[in-house]
């Protein structure tokens, strides 16, 4: 793996993003998971700490106490850590997603058809045949990013999102796909739903999937 130093900044006076430099995406993801765990190990450091935020290629990391005058010392620990990680694949679970594809369920996927050049029914049977890996979750509650998309389904975002699109939308953004945990406005193309539950604050984790978990749409 090359190595290859990151970006390192400070968003807020106890608040930092760190940006991996890696142009190969799921390397990248592994990476910033190992780094996660590497800070929640170290005993100083865990002290310190409020909230990681593992993001696409970047990682939040929110402290307790005011950074400024500590950023640079924060920063080549983290250098350090980073050059010593590996892309390690999380144990994540294996899991599938019952989907309607396309109708009211999925609105979009003649407009993905069109761009695509595929039919209907092969975007339907290239997007179901995939495996998927969760690399992070945000936007919103269990919203999942999934790596792992066929790039001939790559759509761009809509130009004008959608005001309200139904819980558990399946969608298509750019080269990627991901679920709608909740009732939101939705850039994505969507081109199916589930009726599995994404989020309950109920349930512990809130958050059905997780990250480093593989999971494949299921038609129905």
């Amino acid at each position: 793996m090359k190595t290859e130093l990151p970006c390192i900044s400070q968003l807020t006076e106890n608040a930092l993003l760190f940006t991996a430099t890696l142009t190969q995406e799921l390397p990248a993801q592994q990476r910033i998971w190992h780094l996660v765990r590497q800070l929640r190990e170290l005993p100083d450091v865990r002290q310190t700490l409020q909230e990681i935020v593992p993001g696409m290629g970047n990682l939040m990391i929110v402290c307790k106490v005011d950074m400024s005058a500590k950023l640079p010392a924060f920063a080549n620990l983290l250098e350090t850590l980073w050059l010593e990680s590996e892309a390690i694949a999380c144990a994540g679970r294996q899991l599938e997603i019952p989907t309607w594809y396309g109708g009211s369920a999925g609105p979009d996927l003649a407009e993905v058809a069109a761009h695509t050049g595929l039919t209907e029914a092969e975007v339907i049977d290239t997007h179901s045949s995939g495996e998927y890996q969760v690399y992070c979750l945000g936007f919103q509650p269990g919203f999942t990013y999934l790596g792992g998309m066929d790039t001939r389904l790559a759509t761009p975002r809509k130009t004008t999102p959608r005001q309200s699109t139904p819980a558990g939308s399946v969608g298509i953004g750019g080269r990627q796909t991901g679920i709608y945990p909740a009732v939101s406005p939705a850039g994505w193309q969507i081109i199916g739903r589930t009726d599995l539950a994404l989020f309950d604050i109920q349930k512990s984790p809130p958050c059905l999937l997780q990250p480093g978990d593989t999971i494949r749409f299921l038609p129905q």
